[in-house]
């Protein structure tokens, strides 16, 4: 019987705080925090863009199976990609959002057709957290509207 062992390597980071003269831990995230804030706009360019193509999603003939099916992996792409863009910069609001997006389509089945009236209210709605200043209230009514229909839209016979 062969073992097969892997050495275990230490991480770029631990070497450097690790170094004489290298980094502090507080150092490091100082460093994280300044990187991080450098992508923001980035991200927040990025989630504009993921919305602007959510908005441009087009209904399917819902007689074509094939290209429902194609259109509904392409909206549940795109609503992922606002959930990664949007996901290591705190906007969670967004995030929530762009996750009730993918639960409805998740819910999807022959019997449940995926209704796509629902792709302009996400759109509009993820538009509108965008615009929002940080107003709790405001953003929490917004995501509360959107949880009632994702509830009732789930709870719909098939």
């Amino acid at each position: 019987m062969t073992v097969i062992t892997h050495s275990r390597r230490k991480s770029r980071l631990s070497k450097i705080i690790d170094q004489a003269g290298g980094f502090s831990v507080g150092a490091a995230l100082t460093q994280a925090r300044a990187n991080m804030d450098a992508l923001k706009p980035r991200s927040a360019a990025e989630v504009a863009d993921r919305i602007a193509e959510l908005a441009a999603l087009a209904p399917t003939d819902t007689a074509d199976v094939a290209e429902t099916q194609t259109a509904l992996v392409r909206a549940y792409h795109v609503a992922n990609g606002v959930i990664d863009a949007a996901g290591p910069f705190g906007m969670d609001d967004v995030c929530a959002v762009a996750v009730g997006l993918c639960d409805l389509i998740d819910a999807t089945t022959a019997e449940r057709p995926f209704d796509w009236r629902v792709v302009p209210i996400y759109a509009r709605s993820l538009q509108l957290l965008l615009a929002l200043p940080e107003d709790a209230d405001a953003r929490k009514k917004v995501r509360e509207g959107l949880e009632q229909m994702v509830d009732r839209k789930l709870a719909q016979p098939g």
